[in-house]
């Protein structure tokens, strides 16, 4: 018993210590390896229209949550914006817990990447998509199966080393 509260301690600091050495972009999502779940969400910019599942199936695509209120997406912008002009890979927005209307005018001013945005006001898409802080970007393939999920701002250096050969070898190049 006198040695039970030291080893607890020293219990409780060797998980403290080797949890400050992980990387938390790299929290592994349990929805790797698995199909998008279903949505069907209004477009941001035209309600009458949808963006849905099906929409992501056929082609490499990312899909990124996004929102006006958050700095890390307005870090990120520029580079979508790039890579949606240089490299034609399809980029889903998904608007989340934002305001339309402010939505539509950040991408007016900044630039709109995405191939089309759906509006996620309740968050819902984002909750099944185990979103929990923005922005956040998914790998989708082809067939509709989540390959990676990217947490925190694209920077150059992820574009370029992580995600970039990740599309091309999806895409079979």
């Amino acid at each position: 018993m006198r040695f039970a509260l030291p080893l607890a301690f020293l219990a409780l600091l060797v998980l403290l210590g080797v949890g400050l050495g992980l990387n938390p972009r790299e929290v592994p999502s349990p929805l790797v390896g698995k199909p998008v779940p279903e949505f069907n969400l209004e477009r941001l910019r035209f309600p009458e229209a949808n963006l849905a599942t099906a929409d992501l199936k056929g082609k490499v695509s990312l899909v990124n949550f996004w929102a006006t209120w958050c700095e890390g997406c307005r870090v990120e912008h520029p580079l979508l914006v790039r890579m949606a002009n240089e490299t034609g890979i399809p980029i889903y927005g998904i608007n989340y817990k934002d305001e339309r209307t402010a939505a539509v005018r950040w991408l007016d001013a900044l630039g709109d990447p995405y191939t089309a945005s759906g509006y996620d006001q309740r968050g819902t898409v984002g909750l099944d998509l185990g979103v929990y802080g923005l922005p956040e970007t998914f790998v989708v393939g082809p067939d509709g199966v989540i390959v990676y999920k990217h947490i925190g701002p694209i920077t150059p250096e992820a574009w370029r080393e992580t995600l970039a050969p990740l599309v091309r070898s999806l895409q079979g190049g």
